[in-house]
């Protein structure tokens, strides 16, 4: 089996651009999946996260597509020829940057399309003409019913993170582009792991693939160090400043389950001395690709993102990951620990766990196939620059040093001055219910003895007036 790039019969102009990159011993997914490509086979290829899944399907097809390149201007010279999925706007980028570098000494176009931004820009860059085109699927078929992208010549299609677009809703979209393109094509699935979803998509729409399991599905990275610290809830934020102080680290990714939940805790980090970004869906774009591009070039220490960045994301050299909340998917965190210990480096995932996760960690347990051992955090002195008092607004009420704080019972009652206590005006209401000394009936009350009989016609009420009457009635 070949496993170095410079045996491959790559292009002179891609063997460049892979010898630029550092790109020397291919990793096991890239061994087996690169000449099935080669010959122009349908793969379906499960790997671990970070081990190469882009240049795997990336570079044999640039070498497929090379007998297309041309110095034409005309648009009508350069038709999409391969469609790339990708599940998130970030991956999107962040695989149209690769493809372009393997691209760069070729004459083959690439562009990427993905929402949050305007369409116009993309709708100029397609009208130039693109061979390679990497897209989410919303925003391409906006494209397409705009009939800025036509896909009648498509020759490749790559479904990257495939089980990551069912899980969020794609599969209508995934149909509806699929049925565009030619029925003669080769389609490449790529994914990190294996469901009974996937392998029924792969069913209807790969013909004869070549199954490739570079690893047991759903297995971590053996380069990455895992540890589950058992910490209370109140404790977390404590227990996180701990680590990167005794490990030494500059950076790291932490994981949280909500945005709301991700942008207090960036705040919480941000007033404590920490450089720190948050990355979650309500971010705008350009949001999200500045806290990205701050994050790799070390501008940024945390980087506290939801799992809209478990996906992909390949930075190279993040030492750890954290997971302040336990995802609520097994799956999850198989991708979330992936982005550390990335082509072959180590790296740690540190996961929190407070007692009501018994469930989530049960669920990791019987995904990964590994016995989790709680461990004890054992806390240093407290740090000057976290403040362990007070409320702290990270998402919950945190009340640290509870036992020095006074008791609520024990607290001095407290005046309310803008409402002044009532005053009884008639002490007759005042006093107590006293019963009467003797059995015998009460004599009777003062106005029951000067009432007027009730035979006589009140004064309030005016009498008939008589009238004479014309016959006499008998």
């Amino acid at each position: 089996m070949t496993t170095s790039f410079s045996e491959l019969s790559l292009a002179p102009s891609l063997a460049k651009a892979v010898a630029e990159m550092g790109y020397e011993s291919m990793t096991p997914i890239q061994a087996q999946a690169i000449p099935m490509v080669l010959q122009g086979r349908d793969v379906m290829g499960a790997a671990q996260t970070g081990t190469g899944k882009t240049a795997a399907f990336s570079l044999p097809l640039l070498q497929r597509l090379l007998k297309h390149e041309n110095t034409s201007t005309s648009p009508a010279r350069h038709p999409v020829r391969a469609l790339v999925l990708l599940p998130t706007r970030e991956l999107a980028d962040q695989v149209a940057q690769q493809v372009k570098l393997y691209a760069k000494y070729t004459n083959l176009r690439s562009a990427v399309v993905f929402g949050g931004m305007d369409m116009k820009p993309q709708t100029i860059e397609l009208k130039k003409g693109v061979e390679v085109l990497v897209a989410t699927p919303g925003r391409l078929l906006d494209h397409i019913e705009a009939k800025n992208a036509v896909l009648n010549q498509v020759e490749y299609v790559v479904l990257d993170e495939a089980d990551r677009m069912l899980d969020i809703g794609f599969l209508p979209d995934l149909q509806r582009i699929l049925s565009f393109l030619p029925k003669q094509r080769t389609t490449l699935l790529f994914s990190a792991t294996f469901s009974s979803e996937i392998k029924r998509l792969a069913g209807s729409y790969l013909q004869d693939p070549v199954t490739i399991e570079v690893a047991r599905s759903n297995a971590t990275a053996s380069t990455v160090e895992q540890h589950f610290y058992s910490v209370g809830e109140d404790d977390k934020r404590h227990a996180l400043h701990q680590i990167l102080r005794q490990r030494g680290m500059k950076q790291a990714f932490v994981f949280v389950n909500s945005k709301l939940g991700c942008a207090r805790l960036a705040r919480s980090l941000e007033r404590e001395g920490l450089k720190t970004a948050a990355l979650h869906g309500d971010k705008s774009q350009d949001e999200r690709l500045k806290a990205l591009d701050a994050f790799k070039k070390g501008e940024v220490d945390l980087l506290v993102c939801t799992d809209v960045a478990a996906r992909g994301l390949d930075i190279k050299d993040v030492p750890a990951v954290f997971n302040f909340d336990v995802p609520f998917n097994a799956e999850d965190y198989v991708h979330r620990i992936g982005r550390t210990g990335r082509a072959g480096a180590s790296g740690l995932a540190v996961s929190f766990v407070s007692g009501k996760d018994a469930r989530l960690v049960a669920d990791i347990e019987k995904l990964i196939k590994t016995k989790i051992d709680l461990e004890a955090v054992e806390f240093e002195e407290d740090q000057p620059n976290i403040r362990r008092q007070g409320r702290i607004n990270d998402g919950r009420r945190m009340y640290a040093e509870r036992d020095e704080a006074p008791r609520r019972e024990e607290r001095a009652p407290q005046r309310d001055y803008a409402r002044p206590a009532p005053v009884s005006r008639d002490p007759f209401f005042d006093k107590p219910y006293e019963a009467p000394e003797s059995t015998e009936a009460a004599a009777p009350a003062t106005w029951e003895a000067t009432a007027r009989p009730t035979n006589r016609v009140s004064a309030n009420i005016k009498p008939k007036r008589k009238v004479a009457a014309l016959f006499k009635s008998e």
